[in-house]
C-alpha cells in the first residue's frame, strides 16, 4: 500500500492503491503485503463494491470510515481474538499501537529501515531508530535465554568510543 500507516490513511485507502509487491514508483514507496493477508484481501476485493466502490474499507453505506468506526472495528476484533489469547484483555489497543507492531514485522521481514520510516510517515529516519533498538533488544533477550555451546562462554562485543564515533559519522 502506497499510503502511510495511519488510521486516516487506512480509512482513505482506495481500491486502486492496493499493491502486493515491494517496489518504488516515482515518489511512492509500496510495502510488501504478507502472504497470509493476501487471500482474505483478494476475497475482500472480489466482494461487491458499496457506494461508488472506490473506498477499500467502506462503511455499510459505502462511505469513508470515521475514526470511531476504525476504533470500534479494532475493539470488536480484539475481543474476538481474546477468546483464543486471553492476555489481550489486559491490553489497551488502538490503531496507533499497531504502527510499531507493523514496523517490527516489516523489519523482521528484511524491509530496509528507510522504507519503514517513509511508510510510517516519519520526517527523519532517526524517528525509526527506537524500532531498530527494540528489535536488537528482543534478539538479545532471546539469545540470553540460550545455553552456550559446550564450555565456551561468549561475551557481548563492546565497541570503544573511537569506533562508535566513526559509526555515528556514517
Amino acid at each position: 500500500m502506497a499510503r502511510r500507516a495511519r488510521r486516516a490513511a487506512l480509512a482513505d485507502l482506495r481500491r486502486h492503491e492496493l499493491s502486493v509487491s515491494c517496489r518504488s514508483v516515482g515518489n511512492h514507496r509500496q510495502s510488501q503485503t504478507r502472504h497470509d493477508v493476501l487471500d482474505p484481501l483478494k476475497a475482500w476485493m472480489d466482494e461487491p463494491h458499496k457506494g461508488n466502490g472506490n473506498i477499500l474499507f467502506p462503511t455499510f453505506r459505502g462511505g469513508r470510515l470515521s475514526a470511531d468506526a476504525v476504533q470500534y472495528l479494532l475493539a470488536k476484533h480484539v475481543a474476538k481474538a481474546a477468546e483464543q489469547c486471553p492476555s489481550l484483555r489486559a491490553k489497551r489497543l488502538s490503531p496507533h499501537v499497531l504502527r510499531p507492531s507493523a514496523a517490527m514485522e516489516l523489519l523482521d521481514a528484511g524491509v530496509d529501515s528507510t522504507v519503514i520510516s517513509l511508510w510510517l510517515g516519519h520526517e527523519s529516519t532517526n524517528s525509526t531508530q527506537p524500532y531498530l533498538d527494540a528489535h536488537l533488544a528482543i534478539k538479545e533477550a532471546a539469545l540470553a535465554k540460550t545455553t552456550p555451546y559446550g564450555d565456551q562462554t561468549h561475551r557481548r562485543f563492546k565497541a570503544d568510543d573511537k569506533l562508535l564515533s566513526f559509526l555515528d559519522k556514517l
